[in-house]
């Protein structure tokens, strides 16, 4: 049988187009398309500014840096999530804090945030994790009551929604990834959305070499500057996002439906203030290395995400914590085929392949 893969990014004639004329017009650096998509990104997000970056991990950087995060400061964020989580706060010398997660959801609890609070704590940078928004109204609370920024690290949640206000909007800051699989995707690119203004304008000063003009350079920046042709394919992509996120969405819905008699298996749970836009579809299984060689036999792509805690590895080992609940998660979750490119057939193909092996 055909291959089913974990992800498939779908780039059309649209982006093509988009690409050459950019390469025809001879500025493929940043410039006018890139104006364009920040615009497009903020609107799209409900919020005032948006700043390209060159990746998602440059967006989280630059957020976290203009936040004001500085050295021996500490940031609380959640263990349960891809490394650029936590290394982006230690690039900044600060210190990561990591916080347990919500059994359910997998998003960072906020009864833990609160105990881990102290008198050097600057920010909380909760992670929107699998295309879920994180509860941020208490989260929102806290911060408020603490002095702290709110930072959303929303690369995996291009559209989600969290009472009726997308992700980018949630917060002081938010940055989000373009990275090849997610949902929507520029090549390689990011981006930081805020409403302050004060904010964007740090930000924008920060991705370029500290310039507030060419040549003026008042503060240590950096080159994290998206690409007119990044921006180009960006362009196409935000448009068909909506499309992308409705089919994530009922492919979804089928994977759970053709699951939920399967004793074991516990199938993602969307809260009912919230739009989940399914960048993984994630579920807890027995047996999962079990399954893991079954997926492989019968050509189905997965993903395990995350098989490790941020802490767990050796670079982040001075900042380990005690997270039983993401622990936990890290023993039993396995990412499954929801991408926009499947079939029904495909999906199909998946739940019988699931069924075939807990039935042995």
């Amino acid at each position: 049988m055909d291959p089913i893969p974990i992800a498939r990014p779908l780039i059309g004639e649209a982006e093509k187009e988009a690409v050459m004329a950019v390469m025809d017009s001879g500025m493929m650096a940043q410039g006018p398309r890139v104006a364009e998509f920040e615009k497009a990104f903020a609107q799209f997000c409900g919020a005032k500014h948006g700043v390209a970056t060159s990746n998602g991990t440059t967006s989280l950087h630059l957020s976290l840096l203009a936040a004001g995060v500085t050295p021996g400061d500490e940031v609380i964020t959640t263990p349960f999530s891809f490394f650029a989580t936590g290394s982006t706060i230690v690039m900044c010398g600060a210190i990561p804090v990591f916080a347990d997660i919500d059994p359910v959801t997998f998003n960072l609890a906020p009864a833990a945030v609160e105990a881990a609070v102290t008198d050097r704590t600057k920010a909380v940078m909760p992670v929107h994790l699998y295309g879920q928004p994180c509860d941020m109204a208490e989260l929102w609370e806290l911060c408020e009551a603490r002095d702290l920024k709110l930072i959303e690290d929303a690369c995996q949640a291009h559209g989600a929604e969290y009472k009726g206000r997308r992700a980018g909007s949630l917060g002081d800051l938010a940055g989000f990834s373009f990275y090849p699989t997610k949902n929507m995707t520029t090549s390689e690119g990011g981006i930081v959305v805020t409403d302050d203004d004060e904010l964007a304008d740090e930000v924008r000063l920060l991705r370029s070499h500290g310039q507030s003009q060419r040549y003026d350079h008042t503060s240590m920046g950096y080159n994290f500057r998206m690409t007119d042709i990044s921006a180009a394919i960006g362009m196409g992509q935000l448009g068909k996002l909506p499309e992308f996120t409705g089919k994530r969405q009922a492919n979804a819905a089928r994977l759970s439906k053709g699951l939920a008699d399967i004793e074991g298996i516990v199938t993602p749970m969307t809260a009912a203030d919230r739009n989940h836009v399914f960048h993984q579809y994630t579920i807890r299984a027995p047996d999962r290395d079990g399954l893991k060689a079954h997926l492989q036999e019968n050509n189905i792509g997965f993903g395990v995400h995350y098989p490790h805690l941020i802490y767990e590895g050796a670079a982040m080992a001075p900042y380990a914590s005690d997270c039983k609940v993401a622990q936990q998660a890290t023993r039993e979750v396995i990412s499954l085929p929801v991408h926009p490119a499947l079939s029904e057939a495909d999906v199909d193909r998946v739940v019988e392949t699931i069924g075939k092996f807990y039935s042995k």
